[in-house]
């Protein structure tokens, strides 16, 4: 048997993740997990009514009930709780409305926390919520966009006088991302003009509980010179800093612990109402609370996403080339503003001409208050929203024109060669070849057997008709740099911090202000660690998730990880090897200009004379022989902030069978070559693919949040909030393409949202392609089977008051439509 020879660079190797031992044998410590002397816990009391006014609150039955130690209500803690924070409001000449962490007298949503139990164990506080009594006179709720801004619409926040927030308008000329005429102006040329045609559509994004697999959890520890804080939280670092500004705790006093954390895809990219109450109540009782969310109120009280109404227009000549583009989306905020909420749709302005080269653009967005859970960041956080648009309006204008839609696309993208390229968005785009990641993708996916094999089943009549979607997008990773950031108005920069520590012993320990829940940083940062130092890959230790270890970071969200906290750690590593070379050529006795580095060994340049990484690092720690004015220390740190984001692409092709009798879709072929960059590790790129593409299809095939007349969330738990198991979705066909960015030392572009931004397009559009020939030309997402059936019969001009029996579909048979129930959930 002949040995596998050690990979001589760890970057670039499949590893097996660090993290994956002590996760799946049981040895995590999630925030739930974690049990102080002492601990009470908290259950919080939320509102059932969407809008109204409190006009009483009895807690003294709930006093009475056994293990209860203390109930409060907003009364009592207004004085406290200030209000959350905005860090993005886009609309600097305006004041955000005021969002408690506990409602005072006027509740604006469903799921809104009115009154805190505090008990001795989980039962008794949560049997103990029960027992208080609120009493809500009603107010209409707000929950249409368009009526929500309609002229003579009674605003929810009376101090704002409107529900409109902002109407955030970009133009690609006034900006200078391109020379006249505007997009308005391009639109109207084109509808004058014989040799041209303009595409209208108006699309609907559906509302998405981020469905996070660890709920939401706070413990508190009060009792030692500092207060430890310890959340299922994507920002630690950001929450130490918003928690001084919120309640104004000294920051130096405040520490905050980030433990193993069970997925967010943006959900827990936020300061929560939770976090704040549980620290004021801790304070108050002087001892440690919990809180752990059930995932009923996980539904009904974290933050959604998406939810917005887009008018999309597209204009181009009649040989097929572009010449303008105009989104006006609408989108719904919520009752409050979260984080960045009111800043997502907007960041999606700058993307939202994609791989192609449009002279004249325009996006408008309307922020919109509603009295639903607020919305704010998910996966993606407003790229995957205008990658729909521009994704399904091309394949439309593929229709309009009588185009194949992959030759569209491919006329009108940005060649290869014409790399630096600066947007109509006004982004540069530093590499790409989105022709090399298409031609992959197309012989992968068999595209010209696929179109064969759609034109016999239509001419055939075959019930079971096949579509073929796709999408070919680029999206904006690493969100930074602190400059940009600044002038859109961002409440913090986008730079990231590393730091390296050499052990006497030869180990190593990278200190890191990302903050993983899932992503697999300790992997990935030990193998970029291990290929700068020479260190062996088992000898080096990631720490991150705790501000008293890593004291300072922008911490993880926006594909920021690798493309600029990698890059930090390449930095640290390298003031790591400069300091060390010093050390080196004193103990080598030759000048530190001949000192050369290669896998861990520094050696005179033209000798075989030489010394290891840890040799040089003993002898630091020792001192005893060592260079005059040198500090004695080896580590290093660095703090990275990037100027230019970076720009991920990929291809993405689904074959989708839709049974005409019934609607039932199927999605039999997914192939997706993405080009990320150069990749640390192929099995981690993989894992993310796989799981934004089973998110992307989630959004096209199955998920919506959906409310009644009266704003309560209907489907607020798993069995009625439709997610898709392994079981749902087929064995996807990836690969990739590689054209390094050129932003950051590593080549990386950033994978985490690639998946789910690209995905959603290729699925809707397949499933339309399916059946336009029947006369379909929409199908609203989700696009269920009742939903396709009913835009089927709508076609054929038949009744849809009669709905089929689909044998593979959750409650088959039972039940009728009810237009007040698109989804065709059971009632």
């Amino acid at each position: 048997m002949t040995a596998t020879a050690e990979p001589t660079t760890q970057v670039g190797q499949s590893r097996l993740r660090k993290e994956d031992a002590r996760l799946i044998t049981g040895r995590t410590k999630w925030t739930d997990n974690i049990d102080l002397t002492g601990m009470l816990h908290i259950a919080m009391v939320r509102s059932p009514v969407a809008h109204g006014r409190i006009t009483s609150i009895d807690v003294s039955a709930a006093k009475q009930m056994p293990g209860v130690v203390a109930v409060y209500t907003g009364a009592d803690l207004d004085a406290e709780q200030s209000a959350l924070p905005c860090a993005w409001p886009i609309n600097a000449e305006a004041t955000p409305p005021r969002h408690v962490s506990i409602a005072v007298d006027k509740v604006n949503f469903a799921g809104e926390i009115v009154a805190v139990v505090v008990a001795r164990d989980v039962a008794s506080a949560k049997d103990a919520t029960e027992a208080v009594e609120v009493d809500y006179d009603p107010i209409d709720p707000v929950l249409d966009l368009e009526a929500a801004i309609a002229e003579g619409a009674a605003p929810i926040h009376a101090d704002l006088g409107s529900n409109r927030w902002v109407t955030f308008p970009f133009d690609s000329v006034a900006a200078g991302a391109t020379s006249g005429p505007t997009a308005d102006e391009a639109i109207a040329a084109a509808e004058a003009d014989p040799d041209s045609v303009v595409v209208k559509r108006r699309w609907r994004q559906n509302r998405l509980i981020p469905a996070f697999m660890e709920p939401r959890s706070v413990v508190i520890d009060p009792t030692g010179e500092q207060m430890v804080v310890y959340s299922a939280t994507q920002i630690p670092h950001v929450l130490r800093v918003m928690l001084g500004v919120v309640l104004g705790l000294p920051e130096h006093k405040v520490r905050v612990i980030a433990p193993d954390v069970g997925g967010g895809f943006g959900g827990k990219l936020q300061v929560i109402p939770e976090e704040i109450l549980s620290i004021l109540v801790s304070r108050r009782l002087g001892k440690p609370v919990k809180w752990t969310e059930t995932r009923s109120e996980s539904m009904v009280s974290a933050h959604h996403g998406r939810d917005q109404i887009q008018e999309v227009t597209l204009a181009a000549k009649k040989d097929g080339t572009f010449t303008a583009l105009k989104f006006d989306i609408t989108a719904d905020m919520g009752a409050y503003f979260g984080l960045f909420t009111p800043a997502v749709p907007v960041f999606g302005a700058f993307i939202g001409p994609a791989i192609y080269k449009i002279p004249s653009y325009m996006a408008v967005f309307t922020d919109v208050f509603t009295n639903k859970t607020p919305t704010d960041a998910y996966r993606g956080a407003g790229r995957p929203e205008v990658t729909f648009a521009i994704e399904r309006i091309v394949d439309e204008l593929a229709v309009e024109l009588g185009r194949d839609p992959l030759e569209l696309r491919e006329q009108n993208w940005i060649k290869n060669t014409e790399f630096p390229y600066t947007n109509a968005g006004g982004l540069t785009y530093d590499s790409g070849n989105y022709e090399a990641a298409t031609a992959k993708a197309v012989e992968l996916f068999d595209y010209a057997g696929l179109r064969r094999e759609q034109e016999e089943r239509r001419a055939s009549g075959d019930p079971v008709q096949l579509g073929i979607g796709i999408s070919t997008f680029t999206e904006m990773c690493g969100l930074a740099p602190s400059r940009l950031l600044g002038a859109l108005g961002a409440g913090a920069g986008g730079w990231e911090y590393a730091a390296i520590r050499m052990l006497p012993t030869g180990a190593v320990e990278v200190v890191t202000g990302s903050s993983a829940h899932g992503q697999g940083h300790e992997t990935a940062w030990a193998q970029i660690a291990s290929d700068q130092l020479g260190i062996p890959f088992e000898n080096i230790e990631v720490l991150h998730g705790d501000t008293q270890v890593a004291p300072k970071g922008m911490d993880t969200y926006g594909s920021r990880s690798l493309p600029v906290g990698g890059t930090a750690v390449v930095k640290a590593a390298q003031k790591v090897v400069e300091k060390a070379k010093k050390v080196a050529a004193h103990l080598l006795e030759a000048s530190e200009d001949d000192i050369d580095f290669e896998k861990g060994r520094f050696s005179v340049r033209g000798t075989d004379k030489g010394i290891t990484m840890p040799e040089v690092v003993f002898a630091t720690f020792l001192s005893h022989n060592f260079p005059e004015g040198v500090e004695p220390s080896l580590d290093s740190d660095y703090t990275f902030d990037p100027e230019n984001f970076s720009f991920p692409h990929g291809t993405h092709l689904a074959a989708i069978e839709v049974d005409t009798d019934t609607g039932k879709v199927n999605l039999r072929k997914y192939v997706c070559v993405d080009d990320v960059g150069s990749v640390v590790n192929p099995l981690l790129v993989e894992g993310q693919i796989h799981g934004g593409l089973a998110q992307g299809i989630a959004q096209a095939l199955y998920e919506e949040a959906n409310y009644d007349e009266q704003g309560t969330l209907v489907n607020g738990t798993f069995v009625d909030y439709t997610l898709p198991s392994a079981a749902d979705l087929p064995s996807f066909v990836t690969d990739r393409t590689e054209t390094p960015a050129t932003s950051n030392p590593l080549g990386v572009k950033g994978v985490g949202e690639a998946g789910c931004i690209a995905s959603t397009p290729a699925i809707v559009n397949g499933v339309v392609d399916a059946i336009r020939h029947l006369g379909v030309t929409q199908v609203e997402m989700p696009t269920t089977s009742q939903r396709v059936w009913r835009a089927l019969q709508e076609a054929k001009g038949r009744s849809t008051q009669e709905t089929p029996v689909d044998t593979h579909s959750p409650g088959a048979g039972l039940g009728s439509i009810d237009p007040n129930n698109p989804q065709g959930e059971v009632q």
